[in-house]
Order: C-alpha cells, then sequence, then structure tokens
C-alpha cells in the first residue's frame, strides 16, 4: 500500500502550491477513511460491549473529520462542488443522475464509443 501523503507522480518541484494544499487534503481525506474501516473491523472483533461501544464513538469522530475535509476541498474546486451537487443527498438510482444532470444516458449494456475517437469527454484544453 503507498502512502497517501507521500505519493506523487509529478516531481514535487514541478507542482503549485495550490495543488499541494489540495494534496494534502486528499491524503487527509484518504487516511479518515482508512481510520473509519479500521474502526468498523475492530468493533466487528471486539468482544467487549463497552471497548465495541468506545470505538464506535471513535470512528464516528472520524467520520466528522473525513466530511470536514472533504467540504474543505469542495469550497476550492467549483468542478467537485458541481458533482457533488448533482450527486450527492439525492434518492433513487445513482445513475440515474447522471443522465438527468448531462442529458446522456450510462447504457451498461454494450455502449458505442463516440466515432471520434474522444472517447466522448470533449477537449482538455481551455482554448476550445
Amino acid at each position: 500500500m503507498t502512502d497517501a501523503s507521500t505519493s506523487f507522480h509529478e516531481p514535487i518541484e514541478l507542482l503549485s502550491s495550490k495543488t499541494m494544499e489540495s494534496r494534502r487534503g486528499i491524503a487527509t481525506l484518504l487516511e479518515e477513511f482508512e481510520a473509519i474501516d479500521w474502526y468498523d473491523q475492530r468493533i466487528d472483533a471486539a468482544e467487549d460491549p463497552q471497548l465495541r461501544a468506545i470505538l464506535a464513538h471513535n470512528r464516528d469522530e472520524e467520520k466528522e473529520h473525513a466530511m470536514m475535509t472533504l467540504e474543505w476541498l469542495r469550497r476550492r474546486d467549483p468542478v467537485l462542488d458541481a458533482e457533488m451537487r448533482t450527486y450527492l443527498f439525492t434518492e433513487g438510482d445513482i445513475l440515474a443522475a447522471e443522465e438527468a444532470a448531462t442529458g446522456n444516458g450510462n447504457d451498461t449494456q454494450g455502449s458505442t464509443p463516440p466515432a471520434d475517437s474522444s472517447l466522448g469527454i470533449g477537449s482538455l484544453r481551455e482554448d476550445i
């Protein structure tokens, strides 16, 4: 397993301070979710009811920390904000939310790629 706080795909000296700060938030979010998983496992394994209650309390504190960090990330990233507004706190089929938001269905029964080899994601260049 790679340590979330030290895993970089590009040389650190090429990364902007905004990217580095976002990385700190993302690493923290990953660590909080990992802690939640560890607590869930310990709760399942613990036999003493008092210990289980303490572990559950601690796990729920980690959930609070994760959501605070996620909110910090959302506030810094307009695209993440838009995606969260599309999918979070919705009812019904999650893929239907995508179709409603984009007008594109997600055909899981053998969809065909766009004819122009674009993968259907559009241009990533700002000048287009």
